[in-house]
């Protein structure tokens, strides 16, 4: 049944139907409620469903036994399970996941896929300053629905504003960014802005939502960002964050969006399909 179901899933266009094709809202609304239920019988049904489609490996897991599929998914892990380049010009992952489309920042555009462009004005809206990236580098990093979904501070440094956008839940795989254009200016997203080192650089992380996504939560606001959330869309704050600390987490897998200046470069082994642990170096900062 699990190789059937994988087979079918695997065909781009049924792929394509099956999880962009419905009632997206409704679908992730519903997996928001459902997902919470912790009725023995639901939750051990629902996370063995689940297994049929992903291959979790929960051999790092901070615990083995859950309350609920939402449980599952926003699990932590063991202490010292990911190790975190400690290097002064290691610029590190904020998630597991894979890299997908990277390269330099030209004219404000960005690709999300091959032939799929899109800018970050579009991205981060009218109010925000993006000449801070101009001639900077970019990185798609994809969490699948197996992975870990927690995101992590990349670098030592403070979080000084977080704008929130209301949008779709359009599905964030690969055959959806070839087919979907400017996919991520409508879905669901936040904007990090990070300064590091005391200031003298300005980072963007841009955690985006997807179908069955039913929110996004980042530490230090207390706010759940979620579709149906109707509050403050700004928000000015001083969060301060070491290398590796955690920052917040997708309550399903989903995309982070990097953003660095210019002077920043790809570390060494980092192109497109690279599988990523949080701490591994993405970028050397400046030296």
């Amino acid at each position: 049944m699990q190789q059937i179901l994988r087979k079918i899933f695997g065909q781009e266009d049924i792929n394509f139907l099956l999880t962009n094709r419905i009632p997206r809202m409704t679908l992730t609304h519903f997996m928001g409620w459902f997902s919470k239920i912790e009725t023995p019988w639901v939750r051990d049904a629902s996370i063995a469903a689940w297994k049929l489609f992903t291959d979790i490996d929960l051999y790092e897991a901070k615990k083995r036994a859950f309350t609920s599929l939402h449980d599952l998914f926003i699990r932590e892990l063991q202490p010292g399970a990911r190790i975190i380049d400690s290097d002064t010009n290691a610029f590190v992952s904020p998630c597991d996941g894979i890299v997908g489309a990277m390269g330099q920042i030209v004219d404000g555009q960005v690709y999300q896929a091959k032939g799929y462009p899109y800018s970050l004005a579009e991205l981060l809206g009218p109010h925000e300053s993006v000449k801070e990236w101009q001639d900077g580098l970019f990185m798609t990093i994809r969490i699948t629905s197996a992975m870990y979904h927690r995101f992590h501070a990349p670098y030592t440094g403070s979080i000084q504003h977080i704008r929130y956008f209301s949008g779709d839940t359009w599905n964030v795989n690969p055959i959806a960014l070839k087919r979907v254009e400017k996919l991520f200016c409508k879905n669901e997203r936040a904007f990090l802005e990070m300064h590091i080192q005391n200031g003298k650089y300005r980072i963007a992380l841009v955690p985006v939502a997807a179908i069955l996504v039913a929110s996004i939560r980042i530490h230090g606001i207390d706010t759940v960002f979620h579709s149906r959330y109707k509050g403050a869309e700004t928000f000015a704050c001083n969060l301060n964050f070491d290398k590796g600390q955690e920052l917040g987490w997708f309550e399903h897998g989903s995309t982070i969006l990097v953003f660095v200046p210019k002077g920043f470069s790809f570390a060494k082994g980092i192109e497109e399909g690279t599988h990523l642990q949080v701490g591994k170096a993405i970028f050397n900062t400046p030296t």
